[in-house]
């Protein structure tokens, strides 16, 4: 299996997908053909959804943060959180998944840029929000000291990205990229490789190559598990 060699000036950018948290058992967003009590994924994750029926989008939030709680990170993560102690600061872990399975590994700077499952925020005043309910659907669902319903602190379809101020510099400043489960459909992040594949070195690591294959100087495909622990070298 290829290898990636980290020289000591390389500034590392790790972006994850839903692939790494696959394979700890957390389902892809669009598994059964994206589909949840009859409705699309995108129904019941975006800002109309929230508008037309927030008990709906709460009960989807309660299923997947119940479903997460179960999970335990796998190889994959620790490999990363292994990677992030020996170079430090040289490490960049950008990922789109809202669990907390990159923590729970040991790695301590995450951006989540889709958001926080196991968190809540005010929809109008976006004040943080300790949730007691996270994963249940209460009588009454929460509402912050302003009067406003309490939502998900996720980025549905629709709306900006956390952290992209974070994430660009991250970008400008990588010598080494790589990929991990991720689809290459979903922007902003499909695009992350293209802006920086002139000057860095660009892999792509998961079972089945993305839609964005061709953009990446190579493609190494298998569980993340299998291959993280043992991809990274030293020079």
């Amino acid at each position: 299996m290829a290898t990636i060699s980290i020289a000591p000036f390389d500034q590392l950018f790790i972006l994850t997908g839903a692939g790494i948290s696959a394979e700890s058992g957390i389902p892809t967003f669009r598994e059964a053909g994206g589909l949840w009590r009859k409705y699309r994924i995108e129904e019941v994750a975006s800002p109309y959804a929230w508008r037309r029926d927030p008990r709906l989008v709460w009960d989807f939030y309660s299923m997947r943060r119940r479903a997460a709680s179960e999970a335990k990170p796998n190889s994959g993560h620790f490999a990363l959180a292994a990677l992030e102690r020996t170079i430090h600061d040289r490490f960049f872990l950008c990922t789109q998944n809202v669990d907390n399975l990159h923590e729970l590994a040991g790695s301590q700077r995450v951006l989540h840029m889709h958001g926080e499952l196991f968190k809540s925020r005010c929809d109008s005043c976006h004040a943080p929000f300790n949730d007691a309910n996270l994963y249940e659907s209460p009588a009454d669902l929460p509402r912050c000291s302003c009067g406003a319903l309490i939502r998900p602190h996720i980025c549905w379809f629709g709306e900006t990205p956390f952290h992209l101020d974070l994430i660009f510099e991250a970008l400008r400043q990588c010598t080494l990229f790589a990929a991990i489960g991720t689809s290459g459909i979903i922007e902003p992040a499909a695009s992350f490789v293209s802006q920086v594949a002139a000057r860095a070195r660009t892999f792509y690591v998961g079972p089945e190559a993305p839609a964005n294959s061709a953009i990446f100087d190579d493609c190494i495909l298998g569980k993340s598990g299998d291959v993280l622990p043992v991809l990274f070298t030293f020079d």
